[in-house]
């Protein structure tokens, strides 16, 4: 069996990424073990989610804080003491400190419904609607200090159709999250990842240049 990284999940929300990861894990699929869910949100469905799969979680109230920088000091400690080794933003709705970056360099990973560095933010399927691209998706990637602008471990992309609303493309961009998301979890429990200067490398990839991708698609050309 091989060794499961231990990650700890920050959520806000739903909790559909952490769903797709305690799924993953329960199939056998990705070696990971999740210590700890840590929600700011007492009402979030995340928590909910931690019940039913006999997770621990804790509830830290931001308001709570004088400060963002003592809020991500007791996150920290809670990760800590739980021998956390990756940490997994899953709808996480505040931004991280550099403190609590600094007390996890290079360990701490984010998912974002858009094609980055295209449309970072708030709302990055409704962005990318709006603009009127024919190419959407989601990214992973390592957070820093920035807004959804670390290094990019993974992306998936999904064409965005005439008959789409904007509901329906974040559907279809949810269904990838769900599968990318794992995987870049399990890229790096299995110590194949290596970043160099922003560029994030996979060892042992099979890639193919004849991948090319058209919306609309081509006639003739």
């Amino acid at each position: 069996m091989e060794k499961k990284i231990p990650i700890g999940v920050l959520a806000s929300g739903s909790g559909s990424n952490l769903q797709s990861i305690i799924d993953h894990i329960e199939q056998g699929r990705l070696d990971a073990d999740i210590r700890v869910v840590i929600s700011n949100n007492p009402d979030a469905y995340a928590i909910t989610r931690a019940q039913k799969h006999g997770i621990p979680f804790v509830i830290v109230r931001h308001q709570e804080f004088p400060d963002r920088e003592a809020f991500d000091r007791q996150m920290a400690e809670i990760l800590i003491s739980c021998g956390v080794e990756l940490v997994v933003m899953a709808g996480f709705m505040r931004v991280l400190s550099p403190l609590f970056l600094k007390t996890f360099p290079q360990r701490v990973i984010n998912i974002h419904p858009a094609l980055l560095p295209s449309f970072p933010g708030l709302h990055g399927q409704r962005q990318a609607f709006e603009y009127g691209v024919k190419f959407s998706g989601c990214t992973v990637h390592f957070a820093d200090d920035g807004v959804d602008s670390g290094p990019i471990i993974i992306q998936a992309v999904v064409p965005v159709l005439e008959t789409d609303t904007e509901d329906t493309l974040a559907e279809r961009i949810l269904r990838e999250e769900h599968r990318i998301y794992p995987q870049a979890i399990q890229f790096y429990a299995e110590g194949r990842i290596e970043i160099h200067n922003r560029q994030v490398r996979i060892r042992g990839l099979k890639e193919s240049a004849s991948q090319v991708l058209h919306n609309p698609p081509l006639e003739g050309f």
